[in-house]
């Protein structure tokens, strides 16, 4: 089953971030807490982990790119 994975609200004064680098390449397998990507906001770098078991299917966004919260980011193929 496909599951859209979305940027998370990492703070509630957050109104963007900018995807600074992909940990995890299509075709890859992910486990729970696995960090996925890198998110820059306000000068921080955050790692964005896996939240479920599964495969990156697509990656939907490319690095430098700014992001909303709640925008998607990748597809992820579960079990």
């Amino acid at each position: 089953m496909e599951k859209q994975l979305s940027l998370p609200r990492l703070r509630e004064e957050m109104t963007s971030g900018v995807l600074c680098a992909w940990l995890k390449e299509e075709g890859e397998p992910v486990a729970p807490g696995e960090p996925l990507y890198e998110i820059e906001t306000d000068k921080v770098v955050n790692q964005i982990e896996a939240t479920e078991a599964g495969v990156l299917k697509k990656q939907l966004r490319e690095e430098g790119d700014e992001i909303v919260p709640g925008a998607p980011v990748a597809i992820l193929e579960t079990e």
